[in-house]
Order: structure tokens, then sequence, then C-alpha cells
């Protein structure tokens, strides 16, 4: 029988059993295999994917619904691939398309790589921000922060999400309730027993990328990430909102530097939700 054509090959929910195909993809076009991420990402999210009638995936990404369970607020997209044998057949376009059909009303959002920019563009997505991707090995000259740290504890879990609700502006139960099990470390700040913030930093092939950053102002970002980088010989990742000038320029003179810039995008809403001068980073660029 004759192989289908690109058109009208189906696309399907993704699911975990998808894991080594989804991570193939992402090499195939020369990305890190980034394992732990995708089963994180197709376990809290939604994948979609085409398959190969040769085998394996011809393209797939990742959608992370927030908000009340049902009704999502807002769709975050992100791991958008198309294997190199298909690129420039209209296949991310037609990937891209069923996904914003299948969200509805829901507004969007994404991190778009300059490569990528043009094709959201074309499907309505505007900019909105910028992020600034940097690693290094952190290094902790200087003087110390008088912000108090520490792990986090099961019973932070519940202050924890009340604080990501109120800075991301929608709830991220499924999301956060699995950063204990994905990251290597999660910490708090507290000022007077008050939770004002915290952050993850979770393995990503051979370095700790740092996100979610939530925090109350930049000395605590600074004190978060300080907290982790003593816990990893790992160069630490993180992707900063440029809109955060002070933490982009102290983390760069303690080692990280700049490897990239991605445009913020949505669709359906002018801006994010939220309070972003609380949001420092994301967890992912691929979750918002």
């Amino acid at each position: 029988m004759p192989t289908p054509s690109l058109a009208h090959l189906p696309i399907r929910r993704l699911t975990l059993r998808d894991l080594t195909a989804c991570a193939d993809l992402s090499e195939d076009r020369r990305w890190p295999r980034e394992e732990h991420k995708w089963g994180f990402l197709l376990s809290a999210g939604k994948g979609y994917g085409i398959d190969d009638p040769d085998g394996g995936l011809v393209a797939a990404c990742v959608v992370t619904e927030y908000g009340t369970w049902g009704r999502p607020e807002l769709g975050a997209i992100g791991m958008v691939l198309v294997a190199e044998r298909h690129a420039r057949q209209g296949v991310g376009r037609r990937l891209m398309r069923h996904v914003v059909a299948a969200m509805g009303t829901t507004p969007l959002t994404l991190h778009a790589t300059p490569n990528g920019r043009p094709l959201y563009e074309e499907l309505g997505f505007k900019v909105t921000g910028r992020a600034e991707m940097l690693i290094g090995h952190f290094t902790t000259a200087g003087p110390q922060s008088g912000v108090a740290t520490r792990a986090a504890t099961a019973e932070d879990l519940s202050s924890i999400l009340r604080l990501d609700e109120e800075v991301f502006g929608a709830d991220r139960t499924p999301l956060i309730a699995r950063l204990p099990a994905f990251a290597d470390r999660l910490h708090v700040a507290e000022d007077g027993g008050r939770l004002v913030g915290y952050a993850a930093a979770w393995p990503n092939m051979d370095t700790h990328v740092v996100g979610p950053l939530i925090a109350r102002d930049t000395e605590t970002a600074k004190a978060l990430i300080t907290s982790l980088a003593a816990h990893t010989d790992r160069p630490l990742r993180t992707d900063i909102d440029v809109r955060h000038e002070e933490l982009l320029t102290w983390v760069k003179e303690r080692g990280l530097a700049s490897v990239a810039f991605n445009s913020v995008m949505t669709y359906g809403i002018t801006d994010l939700p939220g309070d972003w001068t609380r949001r420092f980073a994301p967890l992912t660029v691929a979750a918002g």
C-alpha cells in the first residue's frame, strides 16, 4: 500500500509509552534527549503527535493546562518538534493548528525560538515579553543574602501552591504537586514564618535547571538561587524574564553566561495573568 501523505497522517494523543519516541525526536533535531523532562510533561500535560509510518514520530508537542479542572484558564505549549526529514513541509503548522483548535477559547502561551517565532505569529500569537537563557557554574563570591531559606518539607506544599497560584495567576496544582518527585532540590524562603518564595533545581542532562523561581523580590530570588547552587556541582541553567535586570546582572557576575533569548508569546490574551514582578523564571519554558 502507498505511504499516506503527511497531510493525511492522523494526529493523536501521546502517553508515557511514547517517551522514547519523543526523546528520539529531540535527538533527531539535535536537542538533548531530555527524557526526564519529557516524562514530566507527558504526565502533567497533554501530548500530541503524528506517527511516522516508517517508525517513530513525525512531530510532537505538549500542552500543559492551568486552572479549574475541565475548564482551563491558560494553556502552555512546548516541545514543538518536527523530524528533520519532514521539516519545512507544513507539519508543524498543521500540528499547531490542531492544538489551537483543540484548546478552543482557552488563552495560550509559549516560549518561541527565533526560528519558531514566524510560524507562531502566522497563527496569531503575539510577542508579550522575552526570557534570557543562562548557563554556567555558579560561584558564591560576594556578600550573602540575609533572607532565610531551607529545604521544603511536605508540610510546605499547601503554602507553595497558594503562593504559586497568586503569583502565576492560575492554579498549577497538577504541575507543582509533582515537583518534589521531579526536582532534586526544592527550597523555600521565609520571613517571620511566612513563605515568601520558592524554587526548584531539577536535573536535565548534565545541568541543574533552576525553575520555577517565585520570590517576593530580587534579594529573595538571589537567596533561593544561592541555596540551590550550594547543593550541586553541575552547571546551573535558568530562563529569566528580561525585566528582572538586577537579577540578570547578578547571575552573570556569578558565572552564568547568556546563551539565547526566547520570545514569550500569547494567543487570546494581551498579557500573561499574575504578578510578573514575583515571577522570575518558569519551571521550564515548555510549561510556561
